[in-house]
Formats: structure tokens, C-alpha cells, sequence
């Protein structure tokens, strides 16, 4: 399926989802609890509308940076660097743990 076709029926599948949340309202009440459930649809509809605006004038790999390969040498680190750093819960070098 393309792109377009997700989301044609990601759309079409929040709107049974608002219409059957319409029908529960009008058999349970306006509650507390079905206003979350008809926020929480609102809000997806809204989040759909910016995928479908943001994936519209791109390609598949438009939004995200690019990735580049960062290469890590397997030769050990300066042990300067670490000369007045303290160990992670053990404190400064001339103390001793509890």
C-alpha cells in the first residue's frame, strides 16, 4: 500500500471511530469520561491533518535528517580527559565509599 492509501484509510477508520463515539455519547451522556474519549478523537483527527500535510509535499524521507555513519576508534581514550571527574556514585578519587 502507498503512502496515500495508509492514509486514506487511517482517515476513513477515524471517522467510523467518531461516529460510533458519537452513538455511545448519545446512549451513555455527556460524562466526563466520553468528553476524554471524544477529546482524545478530536485530537487524532488533528495529528492525522498534520501528517497528511506534512507527508504531502514530501518524499519518503522528507522531515527526518539525514543519517551520517560516525566512525568510533578502538583505541582507548586520553586518561587525562577523566583526571578530575568523579566516579558515578563513589565520589571524588580520595574518599572511599560508605
Amino acid at each position: 500500500m502507498s503512502l496515500h492509501d495508509e492514509l486514506t484509510a487511517i482517515q476513513h477508520s477515524l471517522d467510523d471511530l467518531v461516529r460510533s463515539v458519537a452513538r455511545l455519547e448519545e446512549q451513555v451522556g455527556a460524562g466526563l469520561d466520553i468528553r476524554r474519549v471524544r477529546s482524545d478523537t478530536d485530537h487524532l483527527r488533528e495529528s492525522l491533518t498534520l501528517l497528511k500535510e506534512s507527508a504531502a509535499g514530501a518524499g519518503p524521507a522528507a522531515g527526518r535528517p539525514a543519517l551520517a555513519m560516525v566512525s568510533i576508534p578502538d583505541t582507548p581514550y586520553d586518561s587525562t580527559l577523566w583526571a578530575d571527574a568523579e566516579d558515578e556514585g563513589l565520589g571524588a578519587r580520595d574518599r572511599r565509599a560508605p
